[in-house]
């Protein structure tokens, strides 16, 4: 079975959004800290073939950073990289799940992290911060955005000169393998889109991006693309 498939409600969701989630009401504690250890659990797994550190490195993800994440969903990559910046630096952790963004503002209340906004929007539209991030990061969410174009492009203006769009994303027979097990499933409504360095390129090129380079072999079953503005 699909490694991202199995665990269908700890998935990060297809799309940035971009309003902050207020007056969400948290699940009970009891029910706060057991969907915690189901999802740490899932995370550690997933975590010994894609380790966070290496591929934060590889995306230049350092101290003093502003950083918006796409697809936050419960947060499996924005405790890395709110760590990562610091405190001098900033995460906007968005989605368009609200009960996954209320878990995740529980989740970094639970670990004393103070550097994260949480955010919720729209499918087509980012609509994050104008000109005041230097990175936008999404891992396992493009290939399940349903207007990768339209969405890609709105990231431009929240851009600084200089900054990079990175995705890590599965290589294309683990996706192929994905939507298999999607519709095995009956889930036949799901979005995902089959990512190649041609396909992303080209996304790229239409959305006024360029791809500035693929990494291809520091992952097992991954691929880092690094994007930046024409």
């Amino acid at each position: 079975m699909n490694r991202r498939l199995l665990p269908l409600a700890v998935l990060p969701v297809s799309v940035l959004v971009s309003q902050i989630v207020t007056a969400q009401t948290p699940p009970p504690q009891g029910d706060f800290l057991e969907r915690l250890k189901r999802t740490e659990a899932w995370e550690r797994e997933i975590e010994e073939k894609q380790p966070p550190d290496k591929v934060l490195d590889a995306a230049g993800v350092k101290p003093g950073m502003v950083v918006g994440e796409i697809g936050a969903g419960r947060g499996r990559y924005t405790l890395h990289l709110a760590r990562r910046v610091g405190a001098s630096g900033k995460v906007y952790a968005n989605d368009i799940d609200a009960d996954a963004l209320a878990f995740l503002h529980q989740r970094c209340q639970q670990d004393g992290i103070a550097n994260v906004e949480i955010v919720q929007g729209e499918i087509e539209d980012a609509r994050l911060p104008k000109g005041s991030l230097d990175a936008i990061f999404m891992v396992w969410v493009y290939h399940m955005v349903e207007k990768p174009v339209p969405l890609l492009r709105s990231f431009a203006a929240s851009l600084k000169p200089g900054a990079r769009v990175v995705m890590v994303e599965p290589i294309p027979q683990d996706i192929e393998g994905e939507v298999k097990a999607a519709a095995a499933h009956g889930h036949g409504n799901v979005h995902v889109n089959l990512l190649t360095p041609a396909s992303v390129e080209a996304y790229a090129r239409e959305a006024g991006f360029r791809l500035v380079s693929t990494i291809d072999k520091l992952l097992e079953r991954d691929i880092i693309y690094v994007l930046a503005k024409e």
